[in-house]
């Protein structure tokens, strides 16, 4: 482990502040994208394809046109000039790379085809449903198997080797050759997709759900062909996105084609069915696990090859062995992978993309191979656990899965555990059947690069700002614990000002890096300003410090005082700015990527974790819920433990979602999404959500920053999906390979009571 020095903070850094922004939420004045309104303002209402695949023979929309309040149809034919993203750019990253209504081929039901606006929302909708679209439909293919076999356009990819994990397993002792499969999961965040586009020629200001508004503005920029600074993207408040809201999507174009064409704002906004059809979603896999080990539990082989089903146009990659080369010590690992395609919409990042799929294959077999082998598997684990990144031959900058598996063996009560199989009644009612299951947890660590701005004003407050945004995480509150606990100025005299293009360049919020690249950039700018507020109270006419050297005076509880004295004996700063006539101090701050430290490149991080779950099953009435859950979560030091918990507890409600509840299904009659709706779609809801612990193996991560903070936004859902499955075989004796668990499935145990 690396020895630096880390900043020793302020008791406001992991205390358990409330959200700065949670009274605007809970009043109902915080602005959402939908919730802007300008003068002569339009709706606009798309039109969707009711066919997976094809070619549009003809659209007529002479009925719709002369509608009351129809001021404009956009089709193929006038959509005005949408351009795609340039090959190789790094500026940017859209959802799918044709713009809308670029051509008349159909690849996926309920892509967009039209769109209708008018003057109310009412009138757009019922021209909508009057247009009237003809198509040559095509064979299309959502099969939900994805044995395809690899082509030259999708070939097979080595994603990691080392050893002859083939010839390991054919000699291997102990072995398990299983498939593992998630579902299709669509992002249902409360808040649904929508665009505000103003037109102010030449400029756009577009009002957005998005979960990075400087990435949005450069793709709106190439999308519209129009110069960077001509768009302005504004997201203050987001419902949540859950990973659906990183990138544009087709309907932000629509808005602002539209509004460029009629000079009016337009806004547009998706429907619950559209959220399942345009907006993204988790594409499903198919993982082929062969895992071996030696009689006395020591991991031998892995192999890892997974598919994943992307869209007609775009290649997009599910990295399910993201933590397969590095989550367990072993001598001989292959892992491979290749895209299938269906006609279905563009897949996206959904939380923990990649890697919580790929611990579910993992940690299954993993839970498989303990059973085989007749070993407790928390003692599995520890045994194969490793200090190396065995892909790459470098040190973890911290790891402590170790720590974490203990821990929550402890809060757990892990070694009341009996492995026999329905061994266990819940105490005081023995027709319930109990099943304990645990799984390990890792997501990628590190930052990016990220300018902000600190202003210490002469009215007592300070302003820090940054192109960044708050997706629900707590974001607003952590820039000002860092002001504050730097300044000591108190958390409410600290104005935040995020989520707009216009500002200085942040991060996009995703990856659970944002938290990690702020920090030492808003932590610079924080100690720019008081340079310049130490300068000021060293040349001020009037200041007590006048004549004194700046490297002499400390700055301290909103003070500045001589290095050698107390803070009490100081100056309030605000006192000195006006004494020099000086509005405010300014500091300026930036972060580098994590990539281009030297330093940072010799070792490897991420966060780790464990997942202890308790199932109970009661098979008089095949009744099957989640009732208990200790998460431990190995995420560096905690900023905010308030808002840090609430990361996790989120995270582990959404896992129960993963592996109890959700799958987006495609009907092979039609190939559209059957269940688009929150009736039918099923989410954990309050009812569903159990006893949830969450403890935090605190050791800051000096590699990532003076503050030694990780992201923790995806953590929390890996390993959540596995352990159920483990608790659920516990219990009932069936062993659930395809997700979520159903009830039919577990109907054919033998385990009595």
């Amino acid at each position: 482990m690396p020895d630096a020095a880390l900043y020793t903070p302020t008791a406001i850094i992991g205390s358990e502040l409330p959200r700065i922004d949670g009274p605007l939420k809970t009043s109902g004045t915080a602005m959402y994208a939908a919730d802007y309104h300008f003068p002569h303002l339009v709706h606009g209402v798309p039109v969707t394809s009711t066919v997976a695949a094809g070619k549009i023979r003809s659209i007529d929309t002479s009925a719709a046109e002369k509608m009351p309040g129809v001021l404009l149809v956009i089709t193929h034919d006038n959509v005005g000039p949408l351009f795609r993203m340039a090959p190789g750019g790094h500026d940017g990253r859209t959802s799918e790379s044709r713009p809308p209504l670029e051509d008349d081929i159909v690849r996926y039901w309920g892509q967009y085809v039209a769109m209708v606006v008018a003057e109310t929302i009412e009138q757009a909708q019922i021209a909508a449903h009057a247009i009237k679209v003809d198509y040559d439909p095509s064979s299309f293919n959502v099969s939900k198997v994805l044995d395809d076999s690899p082509t030259e356009e999708l070939p097979l990819h080595t994603e990691s080797k080392r050893g002859d994990a083939i010839s390991a397993f054919a000699s291997a002792p102990v072995k398990i050759d299983q498939t593992y499969v998630t579902p299709a999961e669509t992002h249902n965040p409360m808040e649904m997709h929508a665009t505000v586009a103003v037109w102010n020629n030449p400029k756009f200001t577009l009002y957005e759900t998005t979960q990075g508004v400087m990435n949005h503005q450069h793709v709106m920029a190439e999308t519209l062909g129009v110069p960077r600074e001509n768009i302005q993207v504004i997201t203050r408040f987001l419902g949540s996105g859950f990973g659906g809201k990183l990138f544009p999507w087709p309907h932000s174009a629509l808005a602002a084609a539209a509004a460029r064409q009629l000079n009016r704002p337009v806004k547009v906004s998706t429907n619950r069915q559209m959220m399942f059809q345009n907006v993204g979603h988790r594409p499903r896999t198919q993982q082929h696990m062969q895992f071996s080990a030696t009689p006395d539990g020591k991991l031998v082989s892995l192999r890892h090859d997974y598919r994943n089903h992307t869209n007609l146009g775009d290649d997009i990659h599910e990295n399910c062995g993201e933590a397969t080369p590095f989550i367990y010590s072993v001598p001989n690992l292959l892992l491979t992978s290749a895209l299938v395609r269906r006609n279905v919409g563009t897949p996206t990042p959904m939380r923990g993309p990649g890697a919580v799929p790929g611990l579910f294959a993992v940690e299954s077999a993993m839970d498989e191979l303990a059973i085989a082998l007749k070993m407790d598997p928390v003692e599995f684990r520890l045994k194969n656990d490793t200090l190396t990144d065995e892909s790459n031959g470098k040190p973890f900058s911290s790891r402590h899965l170790k720590e974490c598996l203990q821990l929550g063996s402890e809060k757990f009560g892990w070694s009341k555990r009996n492995p026999k199989v329905g061994s266990m009644c819940k105490p005081g009612d023995p027709d319930v059947i109990l099943g304990w299951g645990v799984a390990a947890a890792s997501w990628g660590a590190g930052h990016g690069p990220c300018q902000a701005s600190v202003a210490l004003l002469n009215d007592g407050t300070a302003r820090v700002s940054c192109g960044t945004q708050d997706v629900g995480t707590g974001t607003y509150t952590i820039f000002a614990q860092i002001v504050s606990d730097r300044t000591g100025i108190p958390i409410d005299k600290v104005r935040v000002v995020i989520g707009d293009s216009a500002l200085p360049p942040g991060p996009t919020s995703g990856g659970s890096t944002c938290t990690a690249t702020v920090l030492p950039a808003i932590a610079e700018a924080t100690d720019n300003a008081i340079k310049v507020a130490l300068a000021t109270a060293a040349t001020a006419k009037d200041s007590p410090f006048h004549g004194k050297k700046p490297d002499g005076l400390a700055f301290h509880e909103a003070r500045v005082h001589l290095e050698d004295r107390p803070a009490s004996t100081g100056t309030p700063y605000q006192q000195l700015l006006k004494m020099a006539n000086i509005d405010a101090a300014n500091g300026e701050g930036s972060t580098s990527a994590l990539n281009s430290n030297p330093e940072a490149r010799k070792y490897s991080t991420h966060s780790f974790g464990a997942q202890f779950i308790e199932v109970e099953w009661d098979p008089g009435i095949a009744r099957l819920r989640v009732s208990r859950v200790v998460s431990v979560i190995d995420g560096g030091r905690m900023i905010n433990k308030k808002t840090a918990e609430n990361q996790i507890l989120g995270a582990v409600v959404m896992g129960i979602g993963m592996g109890m509840l959700e799958e987006t299904i495609y009907t092979p009659k039609t190939g559209q999404p059957l269940n688009s709706n929150y009736a039918d779609y099923m989410v954990p809801t309050h009812a569903d959500s159990p006893s949830i612990e969450v403890h935090f193996i605190e050791y800051p991560d000096p590699i990532l920053g003076e503050y030694g903070a990780r992201g923790i936004g995806e953590i929390g859902l890996a390993g959540v999906a596995p352990a159920i499955t483990a608790a659920v075989y516990h219990a009932t004796g069936v062993r659930v390979r395809e997700l979520p668990v159903r009830i039919e499935r577990l109907m054919q145990s033998t385990v009595q009571v």
